[in-house]
C-alpha cells in the first residue's frame, strides 16, 4: 500500500486557539476522501496544512513522504495541485490563459490540446477567448478546475499520478456541474491520483468518495467508508441534527440524490503522452 498524503499528530494554533487538534491518518494513493463538517470545524485549515499554506503548531505531515516544505515549489507544485475556495482574478485574462497557468512554463501544441481538452471535460468548450471576469461564478470555478487538471496531467508525464486538493469545489456549481466534477474526481482516482475535498454537501460527498473523514471542533469525529461515517450518531453528535439519514419528513418534498449525469467526462483525455500510470 503506498501512501500519498500521512498526517501524525498534528495540531495547528493561532495563538491560544486551536484549529486542529492531534489528528492522526494516512491517505492512500488513488484513494478520494471528503472532509465534512460544520462551520468552523478545521476542514479548509487542515487542507491548506496539507497544502503546505499554514505552518503546523505540533506533529507532522507529508506528501509522497516528504514535508510539503521540504520540496521545492517548482517539485511540489508537479505532484500536488490545489483548488482554493475563492480564486479571485483581478486582470483580463481570457480563459485559455488560466487554464494554461496549469503548465507552468510548458508551451506548445501538446499543452494547447491538452487545454482544450480540459476544457471540454469541464463543459466550457468553445469558452477560450472569453474574458474570465465576464463569466457566472461557477463557470469561472470550473475554469480553475481546468487548469487544475492540466497542472496534474503535466505532473504525471514526469512523476505519475499526483496529489488534488479541493476546498469546496462545488460550491458554485449547478447540479449537473456537481455530478460532473464528482465523475471527473472518480476517474482521477481510477487512474491513481489522490483527492482531498472539502464538501458541504453530504450526499455529495458519499457519492464521490472512497472514505469520509468527519471534523468537529479540530479533531476527527468519524473517518471511514461513506456508509460508516455518516450515520445518526455523528449528525447528533457533530451537527447537531437528529432523523436525518435516509428519511423523507413530508412526502410533497422531494428528496433528490442523483448517482450520475448524463454526460460523464473523461479527464484521461488530458494525459501527457507516456505519462506514468499508478
Amino acid at each position: 500500500m503506498t501512501i500519498a498524503i500521512s498526517a501524525t499528530s498534528l495540531s495547528v494554533r493561532i495563538g491560544a486557539k486551536s484549529l486542529l487538534d492531534r489528528i492522526s491518518f494516512d491517505i492512500r494513493q488513488g484513494e478520494t476522501v471528503a472532509l465534512v463538517g460544520p462551520n468552523g470545524a478545521g476542514k479548509s485549515t487542515l487542507l491548506r496544512t496539507l497544502a503546505g499554506e499554514i505552518p503546523i503548531s505540533d506533529g507532522v505531515v507529508t506528501l509522497k513522504g516528504r514535508a510539503p516544505q521540504a520540496w521545492h515549489p517548482r517539485e511540489l507544485a508537479l505532484r500536488r495541485a490545489v483548488l482554493s475556495q475563492n480564486v479571485a482574478v483581478t486582470f483580463p485574462f481570457t480563459v485559455i490563459e488560466i487554464v494554461r497557468m496549469g503548465a507552468g512554463e510548458r508551451r506548445g501544441k501538446a499543452i494547447d490540446a491538452m487545454a482544450d481538452a480540459a476544457l471540454a471535460d469541464v463543459d466550457l468548450d468553445g469558452f477560450q477567448h472569453r474574458i474570465v471576469g465576464t463569466l457566472s461564478g461557477g463557470e469561472q470555478q470550473r475554469v480553475h478546475f481546468a487548469r487544475v487538471m492540466l497542472q496534474l496531467a503535466c505532473g504525471e508525464a514526469t512523476y505519475g499520478p499526483g496529489i488534488l486538493l479541493l476546498d469546496e469545489p462545488t460550491a458554485s456549481l449547478d447540479l449537473r456541474h456537481q455530478l460532473d466534477l464528482a465523475g471527473v474526481v472518480k476517474q482521477f482516482g481510477a487512474r491513481g491520483t489522490t483527492t482531498v475535498a472539502v464538501v458541504h454537501d453530504l450526499n455529495l460527498a458519499a457519492l464521490m468518495a472512497d472514505r469520509v473523514i468527519v471534523l468537529g471542533r479540530g479533531r476527527i469525529a468519524a473517518d471511514g467508508a461513506p456508509a460508516q461515517a455518516i450515520n445518526e450518531t455523528m449528525l447528533q453528535d457533530t451537527f447537531g441534527v437528529s432523523s436525518a439519514l435516509g428519511q423523507i419528513p413530508d412526502p410533497s418534498v422531494p428528496f433528490v440524490l442523483p448517482h450520475a449525469a448524463r454526460r460523464m467526462p473523461s479527464p484521461a483525455r488530458i494525459a501527457m503522452p507516456g505519462a506514468p500510470t499508478a
